[in-house]
């Protein structure tokens, strides 16, 4: 061990070793740091994940010796339908509770569900097809219990805003559903797949800031598009940005307009606030603003059908198509010249739909007290978005205002979701023809009702308090989504979050430490200004997580001005030599990575440091930095001076 101490503290210069027993047991924690075996490479972590991924296979395939056939295909399907575990132990109360619930956020839905379907530039009763069949997929495969499934705002004007462009809803309305279809099946099939090949991360570029952003912006847009139907403008621009959006009202002002579609509109978008306000002053009457909806669609249709308003100039549905969702598989366009752009929605329609039911469901399953597994989410609204796509649903994602009605209905399981579905599907079977006389103006107050929720301005603020990064991110997307468009706004978002990253792991930070007082602590000077420099000694602090050839000079010349500042401050008082700097110790802690640029930077620093009489120390290398250093004889050039703790760096006494 003697040989090993004289090793590890000797430099390139002569160096008094402290052979005390404090110095052997640093030299043996400095011999763990340089001793430790090599990394794993890539390609071994790549295969250890997969032999990790395939035993857990193997260990559930091993449970199942031993059991007969019918018993392991049930636990099969257990696997992928939830369903048919937890509904093992369903009881009567909670169908009681349930049955409640989703007759309860059936009411909101199926209002919510044709005004969307109106914004998706879609038929109404593709909104109620969307209400019918994915929430009965979910229900079998989805492992949440309180996120309620169906058409939202947002992925509902993306889906317009971006296949417009590819082809006119006006003037193809058939092979506009076609595109609408065949970019749902590509969302589902990349929800699919983030789930089964564990690729969440992806969807995490899309930040809570950038969401938070997005949404506001989204919502202004929705308003914005919904004056069209509450003045019952006749020419609108299918443009999605603020500035195109107000030319046209400011155009359609020269031309006639109906005011009964105005009084219509803003009597009863000011009677689902107030319900709103009601079941916010009482919850009790947690039903009243959930049905307040229905309500509206029934009465302001009786008041049409009674005084024959439509014939006056109030703009009506008509004829909204019954029945059970007819199949689409036949209108899946894989061949199509927009099959690549059809990709890039689908990719981009899936991330945003599986960003707000997972935060969704994330948010009720932590009131709850239970896990929600993500990957299984996204596997599940895949399948549900796949199936859809062939019943003549768009995406459907879960949905915060009807998860809230939801959870505030006091829903127990998923069984919420198929009483809502059955429900839907005995309306298009039953009563669509009593909505032909349902004004476009109430449709277009319904979506306004629902607006507020997504504009968070509270959040915005918290994030402007807490992280400016953050909220350029936050007002990226929604100034994009605002005056450019839903894309634009998104990619802005990505982009800014991704630099955010980039920033943070390259910038070249670093800062100076000091001891804190009654403590074996080395902090930064700065935040802990208590903190006592130890004499002769620079203790610096790499806050970058890659040292690499985008900041390694920048940090080395930072080392080297922290050093020179230090000396000027020595050089004031001649008398006192216990100032002048003898040792720079390099705490790596937060190094993850350095690549060769980094090493020449370190390599550049030390011939420095030798040059004016002074010596480098390596503090808590990572196992990637400690391997590099010893393999380009780093190490060695500066004499083995690699310790665990900053500590033990200053303890080994140096010849100078």
């Amino acid at each position: 061990m003697a040989m090993s101490t004289i090793e590890t503290c000797k430099a390139e210069d002569p160096v008094v070793v402290d052979n005390t027993e404090n110095g052997q047991q640093h030299s043996e924690k400095s011999q763990w740091v340089l001793n430790a075996p090599d990394p794993p490479t890539p390609w071994h972590e790549l295969v250890g994940s997969v032999r990790n991924t395939i035993s857990k296979y193997q260990k559930k395939c091993s449970s199942l010796r031993g059991q007969e056939g019918p018993q392991i295909v049930l636990s099969f399907l257990r696997g992928i339908f939830p369903i048919l575990d937890w509904g093992r132990n369903y009881t009567v109360t909670k169908f009681r509770n349930d049955l409640l619930a989703g007759l309860t956020i059936a009411s909101l839905c199926i209002p919510q569900s044709i005004g969307y379907a109106t914004l998706a530039k879609l038929d109404p009763e593709y909104g109620l097809y969307t209400s019918a069949v994915p929430p009965l997929i979910y229900a079998l495969m989805g492992s949440s219990r309180e996120v309620a499934i169906g058409p939202v705002a947002v992925v509902s004007l993306l889906l317009s805003s971006m296949i417009q462009k590819l082809i006119d809803p006006a003037a193809d309305p058939i092979g506009y559903k076609k595109l609408v279809f065949t970019a749902t099946l590509f969302a589902g099939m990349f929800q699919a797949a983030f789930g089964l090949f564990r690729l969440g991360f992806f969807v995490d570029f899309l930040s809570h800031a950038a969401i938070v952003g997005f949404m506001g912006g989204a919502a202004i847009i929705i308003g914005l598009q919904q004056l069209k139907g509450l003045f019952g403008i006749e020419h609108f621009t299918n443009k999605t940005d603020v500035i195109s959006v107000m030319a046209s009202v400011c155009e359609s002002v020269h031309h006639p307009w109906n005011p009964r579609n105005f009084i219509l509109g803003c009597s009863f978008f000011i009677f689902i606030l107030f319900t709103r306000f009601l079941g916010k002053r009482n919850r009790k009457l947690f039903w009243l603003p959930a049905i307040s909806p229905l309500l509206s669609v029934l009465l302001s249709t009786l008041i049409v059908f009674l005084t024959r308003a439509d014939k006056s100039g109030v703009n009506i549905v008509k004829h909204i198509k019954g029945g059970f969702n007819p199949s689409s598989i036949h209108q899946i366009e894989l061949t199509s010249l927009h099959v690549g752009a059809l990709v890039k929605i689908g990719l981009i329609a899936a991330a945003v739909a599986l960003t707000e039911s997972v935060a969704v469901g994330r948010s009720f399953a932590s009131m709850k007290g239970y896990h929600l597994n993500g990957n299984r989410e996204m596997v599940s609204l895949g399948f549900m978005n796949i199936i859809g796509s062939l019943t003549s649903c768009y995406v459907a994602t879960g949905s915060f205002s009807r998860t809230v009605v939801n959870f505030t209905a006091g829903c127990e399981t998923l069984v919420s979701n198929i009483v809502m579905a059955i429900t839907v599907i005995i309306s298009l079977q039953c009563f669509t023809k009593l909505l032909y006389f349902t004004p476009t103006a109430i449709l277009a107050s319904i979506i306004l009702s629902a607006l507020p929720g997504l504009i968070d301005i509270n959040e915005a603020y918290k994030i402007w308090k807490v992280d400016k990064l953050d909220f350029l991110a936050c007002i990226g997307a929604f100034f994009g989504v605002l005056f450019a468009s839903v894309e634009i706004g998104l990619l802005v978002a990505v982009a800014i979050s991704f630099t955010k990253i980039v920033l943070i792991s390259i910038r070249p930070g670093t800062e100076t430490l000091g001891r804190v007082p009654g403590t074996d602590v080395f902090s930064d000077l700065h935040q802990y200004p208590m903190a006592v420099k130890t004499p002769g000694v620079v203790i610096i602090r790499i806050k970058s997580a890659l040292l690499c050839f985008s900041n390694a000079n920048s940090v080395r010349e930072r080392i080297l001005k922290w050093i020179t500042q230090e000396e000027a401050e020595g050089n004031k008082n001649k008398e006192d030599t216990s100032n002048i700097i003898q040792l720079v110790i390099l705490d790596t802690s937060n190094l993850v990575s350095i690549d060769t640029s980094g090493i020449a930077s370190l390599e550049d620093l030390h011939k420095s440091l030798v040059s004016s009489g002074k010596q480098l120390a390596i503090v808590n290398p990572r196992w990637q930095v400690i391997y590099k250093l010893k393999v380009t004889n780093f190490v060695k050039k500066i004499g083995g001076r690699v310790f665990l703790t900053v500590g033990e760096a200053i303890d080994c006494k140096l010849d100078v």
